[in-house]
């Protein structure tokens, strides 16, 4: 690393703690959702792999988990397969589901994150669903944040999930279809879901410089607020998460438009 370099990233430190020092910890978001976009891109711009890319992303995760724990943010959902995903060629998505698994295992083995699986299980593989099953198990009772995977996730699957689950409850409860129609409002859509029992997030961060969603929590997301950052994954830094977190609490939150 020659001088320059090293003065850049000790400006950069420095005004890390400038705007951590001036973080209202009372207007952090209790739930952030994050579409870790750009891995390929990334990748690609240094010459490298995209299953080096992955890598890279996945090795930003536990640092990422570590800001929010330093900010008392409670649950963070992490995008890290969609159902789209699965097109991908097998020379990539073998690799990408490997990376995935071990991910999974980390957060499980770390100690302080409480696992919970979002999406639809029975699109991955045998070996996936059992990893998922045992870092669940074996998080139970962690006291932490509560870490959603989004693995096979997609936000109309999740919808259509969701309807699915509330049907057959009916049916198990001897409710008619003419009975559940009466009753079913939002809220018990909302507790279908697979965050059921969760807080909706309150801001949601894409890196990569895309302005869109793409099916990231359609229904939990009506009120959330989105911060969309130039930076790909990898290279995603404190300062831009303190960015991001910056924006968040000067934003005046109003529901209903």
């Amino acid at each position: 690393m020659n001088l320059r370099d090293k003065l850049r990233g000790l400006l950069v430190r420095l005004y890390a703690r400038r705007v951590e020092g001036h973080l209202d910890h009372a207007q952090v978001p209790k739930h952030i959702g994050v579409i870790m976009d750009g891995n390929r891109r990334w990748a690609k711009a240094a010459g490298s792999t995209t299953v080096h890319g992955h890598r890279a992303g996945a090795e930003k995760i536990g640092e990422f988990l570590g800001w929010c724990a330093e900010t008392d943010v409670e649950v963070v959902t992490l995008w890290l397969l969609s159902t789209d995903n699965f097109d991908r060629p097998q020379e990539e998505l073998v690799p990408l589901l490997g990376i995935i698994e071990d991910v999974v295992r980390a957060l499980a083995a770390d100690g302080r994150w409480r696992v919970h699986h979002v999406g639809t299980r029975d699109l991955l593989p045998a070996g996936m669903q059992q990893v998922l099953k045992d870092a669940e198990e074996s998080t139970a009772d962690v006291g932490g944040i509560v870490v959603n995977v989004a693995i096979g996730y997609g936000g109309r699957q999740e919808i259509a999930d969701a309807v699915r689950s509330m049907l057959l409850d009916a049916q198990d409860k001897g409710v008619s279809l003419e009975g559940l129609a009466e009753s079913v409002d939002v809220d018990m859509i909302g507790r279908h879901l697979y965050t059921g029992d969760q807080p909706d997030p309150d801001l949601v961060i894409r890196t990569s410089g895309e302005q869109r969603l793409s099916g990231f929590m359609l229904w939990q997301t009506a009120h959330s607020e989105y911060y969309f950052c130039e930076v790909f994954w990898p290279a995603f830094r404190k300062v831009d998460f303190l960015r991001a977190l910056r924006d968040y609490a000067a934003r005046h939150r109003r529901y209903g438009g």
